[in-house]
């Protein structure tokens, strides 16, 4: 039978949103894991997983409380804010996943998911040349500690043309300046691996936008329809 009812409705937004929750608490946890062990000392991209993470809980919380409760405002503002995060990720996505220069629950939600889908988007369209460009502009707003960890985890010193003046640095700590009189330029290892992280990185926001547009789509059948336990002569 097909899943047209308001119990079916109910129990697949519900199953939705406790998702939403599971994957909320994931990146809460990885990020706590990551600092705990030292993998990863910038405050900035710890505190900025963790705040993803709070914001698809507390979105995850409001939908699946909207949907037991059948509560009208919560279930139109969880469509609102949703649809903003499919627009801001469905755009970033693509831009990710495209190769060449061309360049995100009811009006929220629609929003949220172009908003999302647009982050998947440019993520799957950055080239070569824009990566090249991403990664000396980060690296030089990094702090002297995270660039040094970077050398260290990735056994490189210095960033393209630079790689001279890093080798030269003492504080250059690589294990590659103990092996041998020249280092990898860490540029080139970072591009090596932005190709693919990219494509990940748009792929799963892809993903994760169209799971937002099915959101939008439950929420506003379920919210449309009339609870049958309720007043028949009670509006929805």
């Amino acid at each position: 039978m097909v899943c047209g009812g308001f119990a079916c409705s109910k129990n697949a937004l519900c199953a939705l949103n406790v998702v939403y929750m599971l994957v909320g608490l994931l990146l809460i946890g990885v990020a706590a894991w990551g600092k705990g062990l030292g993998l990863v000392s910038s405050i900035h991209i710890i505190g900025g997983v963790i705040a993803v993470g709070v914001f698809l809980l507390l979105i995850a919380v409001a939908g699946l409380v909207g949907a037991v409760n059948h509560h009208q405002v919560l279930l139109f503002f969880y469509m609102i804010i949703l649809g903003l995060v499919f627009i801001f990720q469905f755009g970033i996505s693509c831009s990710c996943l495209a190769i060449n220069r061309s360049k995100q629950y009811m009006i929220i939600l629609g929003l949220v998911f172009i908003f999302q889908f647009g982050i998947s988007c440019s993520c799957l369209a950055i080239n070569r040349s824009k990566q090249t460009d991403v990664i000396n502009a980060s690296w030089w707003v990094m702090s002297n500690n995270t660039r040094h960890e970077l050398e260290r985890s990735f056994d490189c010193c210095g960033l393209f043309n630079l790689t001279t003046l890093y080798q030269d640095d003492p504080s250059c700590n690589a294990i590659c300046k103990n092996r041998s009189s020249t280092c990898q330029m860490c540029g080139e290892k970072f591009l090596k691996h932005s190709d693919e992280a990219l494509k990940i990185l748009g792929g799963v926001g892809l993903f994760f936008s169209f799971t937002e547009i099915l959101g939008v789509w439950l929420a506003m059948r379920f919210r449309n329809q009339k609870d049958p336990r309720a007043n028949p002569s009670a509006f929805l």
